[in-house]
């Protein structure tokens, strides 16, 4: 008896042999019994085909990991499994191991049983209490700082807004001025006659509504000069009607004045407000006698 067992072992260990050498795969588990949670390796050895994670995983049996030995042509799979019983794991139509989960057992009468935990409330820290305090000194400044500004928005407006020079000049100087820098543009010599008449008479009326009382750059040429010698001032009013003549025709009827008659509108205009001024021009206080 003892031969024959001899016998058989040799027989089996001969057939293993002739397997791997006839290109059989060979699969072991390294413990076909694990615990719930617990893990087992799958080694497939010399086979034509290697199942991957996928296809070792089932409703039982989950494939962890999954490396490869290139010396000894061995596939190492790391399973494990969650639900007790026996799971067969399929290598092929014909060929399956069975691995055992054994569920863990709990012994009820010494394991306390507790009610579920209540929540607990997680005291306050610095910096959720500072983040908060430093936000609504941030908005109080923000809010101060509009009121501020509303309130004080004329002081700021002339900070920020550099003040513009004040022109001292009487009306005579500045209508005078505006005349020789209109005579230094030298406009109408550049063929810009009706901006040249248009800038002159513009300069006269700004004179006359700065030295009078008559708005004249809201009036019609024709109403200027009626306002001008119904103020019964000591002028020559041909010369207010000659200028405004002149710059109509230049302006509506597309006159073209010839060379001297620009220069007379020129002439006639600072004679005009010299004329005006000298009437109009406020009396200097006498000196008292000593």
């Amino acid at each position: 008896m003892k031969k024959l067992t001899i016998i058989i072992g040799l027989l089996a260990a001969m057939g293993c042999l002739a397997g791997e050498a006839m290109g059989q795969a060979v699969a072991t588990l390294s413990a076909d019994t694990i615990a719930l949670g617990d893990q087992t390796t799958l080694s497939i050895r010399r086979a034509l085909n290697y199942p991957s994670t996928d296809m070792l995983t089932t409703d039982g049996i989950v494939a962890v990991s999954q490396t490869f030995d290139t010396a000894t042509q061995t596939q190492h799979t790391v399973l494990t499994s969650f639900e007790p019983g026996e799971h067969a794991i399929h290598l092929s139509p014909t060929d399956s191991l069975m691995l055992v989960v054994t569920d863990v057992e709990i012994d009820t009468t010494t394991a306390e049983i507790r009610d579920i935990a209540p929540l607990q409330r997680v005291p306050y820290t610095f910096w959720e209490i500072f983040r908060w305090v430093l936000l609504g000194l941030v908005v109080a400044a923000i809010a101060f700082g509009v009121w501020w500004l509303l309130k004080h928005r004329e002081k700021v407006h002339e900070l920020l807004v550099p003040a513009e020079t004040k022109d001292t000049r009487t009306p005579h100087e500045r209508a005078t001025d505006n005349l020789e820098a209109l005579r230094r543009q030298q406009l109408w010599q550049a063929g810009k006659a009706k901006e040249y008449h248009t800038e002159l008479t513009d300069i006269v009326r700004r004179f006359i509504e700065e030295a009078t009382d008559i708005r004249a750059t809201d009036m019609t040429s024709d109403e200027t000069v009626e306002a001008v010698e119904s103020g019964k001032w000591k002028v020559v009013i041909a010369l207010l009607r000659n200028i405004f003549t002149t710059a109509d025709l230049v302006k509506f009827a597309k006159s073209e004045p010839l060379p001297y008659e620009h220069d007379r509108s020129m002439t006639e205009a600072r004679q005009f407000v010299d004329e005006l001024w000298e009437a109009v021009k406020p009396k200097e206080e006498e000196a008292p006698h000593e």
